[in-house]
């Protein structure tokens, strides 16, 4: 990738991932975190939420890797950060669809680097805000 061949506006990625129960039960168990709400429609209920929710930092990793396959290297990325605005409810029988579309929103060609914004959606609703990565061009 070249600095000349990156242009604002340009979609680097676009895609949806399906997410179940199970994929909950082996994130939880990649990163330790066992809170209930994330695997126990009960406990869920029990705290006033809709269902069962996707790790924060799950829904946070899918979407910054859906542009690793462009950049080449996870390695290129040098800053990320993302406000979470909605949860992903994630339904016992049919699971939840994420969508990833990444946009370059800004490019620094002296410093070889590019802005990307990330629109993360679920069930048409925004669960990522103001979702951006800085990368690496070269």
């Amino acid at each position: 990738m070249t600095r000349g061949s990156v242009e604002v506006g340009t979609v680097v990625a676009d895609r949806t991932v399906h997410l179940t129960r199970e994929s909950l039960v082996r994130y939880a168990g990649a990163s330790g975190d066992f809170n209930p709400i994330h695997y126990r429609d009960d406990i869920a209920a029990h705290v006033g939420l809709p269902g069962v929710l996707a790790h924060g930092m799950l829904t946070m990793g899918l979407a910054g890797a859906a542009v690793v396959p462009w950049l080449g290297d996870a390695a290129r990325i040098l800053e990320y950060g993302v406000r979470f605005t909605r949860p992903v409810v994630v339904d016992a029988d049919s699971g939840a669809d994420v969508s990833v579309r990444a946009v370059i929103a800004q490019v620094d060609a002296e410093a070889g680097t590019a802005r990307v914004d990330l629109t993360v959606t679920h069930a048409d609703q925004t669960v990522l805000g103001k979702a951006q990565l800085r990368v690496r061009l070269d």
